[in-house]
């Protein structure tokens, strides 16, 4: 492939690392927390790299929000609504974010974001993409699949007409979403922020290595696509009456085929799953999704291919 065919595209000058936007995922707000006091292992030649606390009552509180979901709130109507009295601190603190990093859908907007969170399921270490399209961020989560193996990094690909949700990073040019678990909520454990901090390291890397004049070939990487959310079975009070099954607990991201079980009842009956095609469950038992009438998320495996990628402006240093 010569570099003639490779599609030209803006150096990534301006990059914010979010913690915090749950306050209680706690290995975001210790790293952003440390990187805020010495950031040199995130500082790269070329780029601006700023560590940014997005909910901090929320995590003075160690709760996940205040008064709202902040990683629900970046769409047009909230970050539009006349600030009063009452308004909800996310919307407001979300309307702070947006003059910040964005405006969003503009070209002043930031270059990236990555948006640090925690799950209680055993996801690992986990990528969000937004976008089918975004070239670069495919380029990026293939650089860091490639430098992370053998340890897996499932990509999940939230882009859905009813699911997808106005996340806070969508202030950003290119969204990166860094979900790691298992890990309680107000817990840090070492191996997951250990986890969390290569991940990263290398997005961070692959940054640099764009704008200094590396070419990045085309690209094909593994995804999981959202394809619906499910519920846990209720009564007519709209109460839980069947838990998530032992064979399914912990099993995020394996197949799950027709017949297989999803939900046990406490009076020991099983609930399966009844599809003509394999999913692949995940945020499987996420306890931040009670609320959410959540049990799990219904996801297909499919394959997303990137063009051949260079940075259109080179660095002084590199020419």
């Amino acid at each position: 492939m010569t570099s003639s065919s490779a599609v030209d595209k803006p150096p990534v000058r301006r990059v914010a690392i979010f913690g915090g936007t749950h306050g209680n995922e706690l290995s975001g707000v210790f790293l952003v927390k440390h990187w805020q006091e010495n950031g040199a292992e995130i500082q790269r030649t070329g780029m601006e790299v700023k560590p940014f606390l997005t909910n901090p009552r929320a995590v003075k509180k160690c709760t996940r929000y205040i008064d709202c979901d902040l990683n629900r709130v970046f769409d047009p109507d909230n970050l539009g609504r006349t600030v009063v009295e009452d308004i909800p601190y996310e919307v407001r603190r979300a309307q702070e974010i947006n003059q910040i990093f964005g405006p969003k859908g503009s070209d002043d907007a930031y270059d990236l974001i990555f948006d640090l969170h925690n799950t209680t399921s055993n996801m690992g270490g986990t990528l969000i993409l937004e976008n089918s399209r975004d070239d670069f961020t495919i380029q990026m989560f293939h650089y860091i699949k490639n430098a992370l193996a053998p340890e897996r990094c499932p990509v999940l690909l939230i882009e859905h007409p009813s699911l997808k949700y106005a996340t806070t990073r969508s202030v950003a040019k290119h969204p990166v979403g860094v979900e790691v678990g298992p890990q309680p909520q107000g817990v840090v454990r070492a191996d997951i922020l250990d986890k969390m901090r290569k991940i990263v390291k290398h997005g961070l890397d692959f940054v640099q290595l764009f704008n200094e004049g590396k070419e990045f070939p085309p690209c094909t990487i593994e995804v999981f696509k959202i394809m619906e959310k499910v519920d846990y079975p209720r009564n007519k009070n709209d109460e839980v009456i069947a838990i998530i099954h032992p064979k399914l607990q912990d099993q995020d991201w394996q197949p799950l085929n027709n017949g297989d079980p999803l939900f046990l009842t406490l009076d020991g009956e099983v609930i399966a799953y009844k599809g003509d095609c394999t999913i692949y469950p995940t945020f499987i038992n996420e306890a931040a999704y009670y609320e959410k009438k959540q049990a799990f998320v219904k996801t297909v495996k499919m394959k997303l291919s990137a063009k051949h990628i260079r940075c259109s402006v080179l660095d002084q240093n590199t020419t």
